[in-house]
């Protein structure tokens, strides 16, 4: 395949992106804590979309004390306002907790975090799946390669299954999103997430995104909810909301647009002052009169969710 996805475009900054998306008056209202309970005070953001599970709705959501990155992801079920562990359901040791569903089985993944292999006292990562028919039979089945979080994977109108990638390093910088496809879950392998082309023209020098959730439209194009990031000149950190459209057959795409940012949800929490202004995308639940709510993890110690225009509305 080519070594880069996509018609060549220039870059939009975080600054540009952000400055469009005032501009525009776009909808973004009703911000809403998500009230998490039976985890011992811990914080609970970094939330993915409810889903169905035995026709119960689940969240899945990262658990940690304030000072640790060593987290838990707990999958919560509704109780008369408050969200609980769900019982009899596995705690994973992961972050950032996604899913999405593919031949019939529910896919859920994180990411997983473990000492580095030559750095002392530092952490390496990975992006772990798990596949079950429902929360309680999830099984582990294949382990991402090292160095990279946010694959996600897409169930397309053909049947094979799309891969989005984030490497790092001599090939993504500080991260990047490439895309391949394979005919089956079974057909995951290092190599092919390794070797899957990148989407060019989308993140500005220095700055990194990802995919954070993919949903296959009425066409047969893959909306893509994601985050871009960038650091200021006193290294705080900055996350928005994104998303772009993906077209799997000419393997082409639109340019992203942010969809929400840190002062349009409620004050809160922070994990630490220099991620206060961090908004990580963690699910879309799209509605028929053109609105979505979307699920996020605030300042690295929140949950919300607010109302926006859907960014896929009519696609």
């Amino acid at each position: 395949m080519a070594l880069g996805l996509g018609n060549i475009r220039q870059p939009q900054a975080c600054g540009e992106l952000l400055a469009a998306y005032r501009a525009s008056g776009a909808r973004a209202e009703r911000a809403e804590r998500i009230v998490f309970g039976g985890v011992g005070g811990k914080d609970v953001y970094n939330i993915a979309a409810p889903f169905a599970d035995g026709g119960v709705p689940v969240i899945a959501g990262r658990v940690e004390s304030r000072d640790s990155e060593h987290a838990e992801v707990v999958f919560f079920a509704e109780r008369e306002g408050t969200w609980l562990p769900l019982e009899g359901a596995p705690v994973l040791e992961l972050q950032d907790p996604f899913h999405t569903r593919i031949g019939g089985e529910l896919v859920v993944g994180g990411v997983e975090i473990y000492p580095h292999p030559e750095k002392e006292n530092a952490l390496m990562w990975r992006t772990v799946f798990y596949r079950g028919q429902d929360v309680r039979g999830l099984k582990p089945f294949f382990r991402g390669p090292d160095g990279m979080k946010d694959l996600r994977l897409i169930e397309l109108a053909d049947g094979d299954i799309g891969v989005f990638t984030r490497p790092q390093g001599e090939k993504g910088g500080r991260g990047k999103i490439g895309y391949t496809r394979v005919k089956s879950l079974d057909d995951l392998t290092l190599t092919v997430i390794n070797d899957a082309p990148l989407l060019q023209g989308q993140f500005a020098e220095g700055e990194w995104g990802g995919a954070n959730e993919a949903h296959r439209l009425v066409d047969g194009r893959i909306g893509v909810l994601g985050h871009v990031a960038s650091f200021d000149e006193a290294g705080d950190r900055h996350y928005y909301p994104m998303a772009f459209v993906f077209d799997p057959t000419g393997e082409s795409f639109t340019g992203m647009k942010l969809i929400a940012e840190r002062s349009r949800f409620l004050p809160g929490p922070s994990k630490r002052p220099d991620l206060q202004d961090v908004v990580f995308s963690g699910g879309l639940v799209r509605h028929e009169d053109g609105s979505a709510l979307l699920y996020a993890g605030i300042s690295d110690a929140d949950a919300q969710r607010i109302v926006i225009e859907d960014p896929f509305r009519g696609l």
